[in-house]
């Protein structure tokens, strides 16, 4: 799978930006990471690249929220070197063009797909 870069990242994030087309990927805002809303079909969606570096290494879980946002907060930013972005798809509606976020979070006794939209002004290229 392609790993996409900060560049190419913002750029999916503002073509999405620019869909208005009403479609059934965006009847559940996304605004933050939450649960696969059962209104959406995966295979509504095509994975178009990846924001895992290296699948062997091991991810860092340190969060990036230097303005005090949380990881379910809507205007949380989305830095893909922090967590949950560094273990993230990113996924194209095959009807609208918009783009998502998707990770499967893996807890002790369950695994759970969580997406989010992906929003051009919450991207931050920040280094670890």
């Amino acid at each position: 799978m392609q790993i996409i870069d900060f560049p190419a990242l913002l750029e999916l994030a503002t073509a999405s930006a620019a869909v208005t087309a009403r479609c059934s990927c965006s009847s559940v805002p996304l605004l933050a990471w939450q649960s696969l809303p059962t209104s959406l079909e995966l295979e509504q969606l095509e994975e178009v690249g990846t924001l895992v570096d290296d699948p062997y290494d091991e991810p860092t879980f340190k969060e990036y929220h230097p303005n005090g946002t949380r990881y379910e907060s809507a205007d949380a930013p989305i830095a893909p070197r922090y967590f949950p972005a560094n273990l993230s798809q990113v996924l194209r509606c095959r009807s609208c063009g918009r783009h998502f976020l998707r990770y499967n979070e893996a807890g002790g006794y369950f695994t759970e797909l969580r997406m989010r939209a992906l929003r051009p002004e919450l991207l931050a290229d920040a280094a670890l």
